[in-house]
């Protein structure tokens, strides 16, 4: 596939997480795709994608990721974004704080027929767990 057609792979899939129809990602993540930093007990596939963002926007109902940088070749995507929400449902144990968080995240991907085939990606959890005083106090 070419580089312009992954790019739109990458923002349907945005566009599925920043709007909550995660249905939709099965068009754009392969059914074997490998997220190489899962979240715990999480497999592979468009499933796994799901159910991380159904759990995040249950916590966080106005979840919106904003790509702040991209660049792209014919097989990879890599991007920087921010993520905002509000905490108002649980979240990993903790009942909602109704803070707001804003954290930062890179993520790259690689495409084949156009779909996500495999993902490397961090976000800054640590300073969303801090920015909801959910971290331990010396």
């Amino acid at each position: 596939m070419t580089r312009d057609a992954n790019i739109q792979a990458q923002e349907r899939f945005g566009a599925a997480v920043n709007s909550g129809k995660l249905d939709e990602l099965d068009d754009v993540v392969a059914a074997g795709c490998v997220d190489h930093d899962p979240g715990p007990g999480q497999g592979p596939g468009p499933q796994r994608f799901k159910d991380l963002f159904t759990d995040l926007r249950s916590s966080f109902p106005d979840l919106h990721l904003e790509v702040e940088h991209l660049t792209a070749t014919d097989n990879d995507v890599a991007f920087a974004y921010t993520v905002t929400g509000t905490h108002q449902g649980p979240l990993m144990g903790h009942p909602p704080t109704g803070r707001a968080i804003k954290i930062r995240g890179m993520q790259i991907g690689r495409f084949e027929n156009g779909k996500l085939v495999e993902r490397w990606g961090s976000s800054d959890q640590l300073g969303m767990l801090t920015q909801l005083g959910l971290t331990p106090q010396p």
